[in-house]
């Protein structure tokens, strides 16, 4: 499977931007690809904000000429060209088994025959992603690899081996994801893998204590943050990563788990007051117009 020496990032958004940091950071050149390059540009913006506020912070450890190597490793884009040379490409887009089919299907026929496919899903099924290769070989060499927001500095990513991927591809996925300075665990193949199953229990469970007026979501989060140690409580986590995202997410898991994982109707009527979160300026708080 060779050296890595370029790496192509599909999704220029906040995890899409961010592992496109990680991987600049690392040493590798990056293709990073939306859309438009109205959101690649955006995605380009959104890295070098990222530099300064974790280097600022002490949470990244750059300097200004490390900051600039890592800016000019990563080269923004609305075209596949480019993509025929990756060893890498890791797909961050749209939570959507559609879109991520099609995409996965462009690649087939894009990518080099020693390239990498990875899915950065955090909840869809690796098998059932692999599925969208006509080839046995692309299936055997495509791995999931979940990163956490803000990936940026966030350690951990579940590298999920699916039903057809080779054990050198997640031994790829694993030694790749340690040269980027992460710590990758190995999951075997299930919706939502392992964080997503422990994390939306605990905000399914957060959101019924709401509903039934037990207690506020500042002091739901005040009591995860004080009494279980998590740095961040459930109500402002899912502000953090959309509302939206974990309505989507949430489906999915009860699609394949049952009840035990069925949206919230406190959930739903945030999604569908258009309340997602940080990045509307609000949802189960409230962070002003955006």
């Amino acid at each position: 499977m060779g050296q890595i020496k370029k790496v192509g990032v599909l999704g220029a958004g906040m995890m899409g931007a961010d592992i496109a940091l990680c991987c600049g950071k690392a040493g590798y050149q990056v293709l990073m690809k939306e859309i438009n390059m109205e959101l690649a540009q955006k995605g380009y913006e959104s890295i070098k904000s990222s530099l300064d506020r974790w280097t600022s912070k002490g949470k990244l450890q750059l300097d200004e000429a490390g900051k600039k190597k890592t800016l000019e490793a990563i080269k923004p884009t609305d075209k596949f060209s480019g993509f025929e040379d990756v060893d890498l490409v890791i797909e961050a887009i749209f939570e959507d088994l559609k879109i991520k089919t099609e995409t996965l299907q462009e690649l087939e026929k894009i990518c080099k025959p020693s390239c990498i496919i990875a899915s950065n899903t955090s909840s869809i099924s690796i098998t059932k992603l692999g599925a969208s290769f006509k080839s046995p070989v692309r299936r055997s060499q495509f791995v999931g690899m979940h990163f956490f927001s803000p990936a940026a500095i966030m350690k951990l990513v579940e590298v999920t081996k699916g039903e057809e991927t080779a054990e050198d591809t997640v031994n790829f996925g694993l030694d790749f994801c340690k040269s980027i300075d992460k710590e990758p665990v190995k999951v075997i193949d299930c919706v939502g893998f392992i964080v997503n199953r422990i994390l939306y229990a605990l905000d399914n469970e957060a959101m019924r204590l709401y509903e039934e007026g037990i207690a506020t979501p500042e002091d739901i989060d005040k009591a995860c943050r004080l009494g279980l140690g998590h740095p961040t409580g459930p109500f402002a986590l899912m502000d953090l990563t959309s509302n939206e995202l974990n309505y989507k997410v949430g489906k999915i898991l009860y699609e394949a788990y049952g009840e035990r994982f069925i949206p919230r109707p406190s959930l739903v009527k945030k999604v569908d007051a258009g309340h997602f979160g940080r990045k509307t300026g609000k949802g189960w708080f409230d962070y002003g117009k955006k």
